[in-house]
């Protein structure tokens, strides 16, 4: 399963994967054409921006400006945190906010620190839904859809039942710490 969703990657096409949270859409978040592909399948608008997936704190670094000290504890927590940066940088530009802002997150799934460490650059990961649909609980929920628009999809758990959403926490400039969803 890897060496298949590292090779669709890899060719600049999409997945549908299991994450620490919900099945996930996902891609090469440094390439402009895997994320306005998927923001198309999804029906979704680019106003709106998308997470991507880091495998550790050592490849954050590479794709956030700096990583506040007060966001240090929440990276290393197990639950599963995505952190919202003021500013992301060597990343696709549809990807982040209209602001520059950045969602990334630390999962601590095994087949996606599997993956990331393999493909070795960030992978997008948003629901497996069109927008404004509901998030599906498990894979049976997706859509006729999003399975058929995606490249590969990543046969592991599917009978798993659903997981809490990440906690969402934006870091400011000022390195202040702000949870926008518990």
């Amino acid at each position: 399963m890897i060496k298949e969703a590292l090779h669709a990657l890899q060719n600049k096409q999409i997945i549908l994967y299991p994450t620490d949270t919900v099945w996930g859409i996902g891609g090469d978040a440094t390439s402009l054409e895997v994320v306005e592909k998927i923001y198309q399948l999804k029906q979704r608008t680019d106003q709106k921006s998308l997470i991507a997936l880091v495998k550790d704190i050592k490849m954050l670094t590479s794709y956030v400006d700096e990583i506040p000290e007060t966001a240090i504890p929440y990276l290393k927590e197990i639950r599963p945190t995505t952190l919202i940066y003021p500013k992301g940088i060597n990343l696709a530009p549809n990807l982040m906010g209209s602001d520059g802002s950045i969602g990334l997150r630390i999962p601590r799934h095994n087949f996606c620190q599997e993956l990331l460490n393999a493909f070795g650059k960030p992978i997008i990961s948003t629901s497996a839904n069109i927008s404004g649909s509901e998030t599906p609980k498990n894979f049976n929920g997706i859509a006729s859809k999003i399975l058929e628009g995606v490249d590969y999809i990543v046969h592991l758990q599917k009978e798993t039942k659903p997981n809490p959403p990440s906690r969402v926490i934006k870091i400011e400039t000022n390195g202040e710490v702000n949870i926008l969803r518990v």
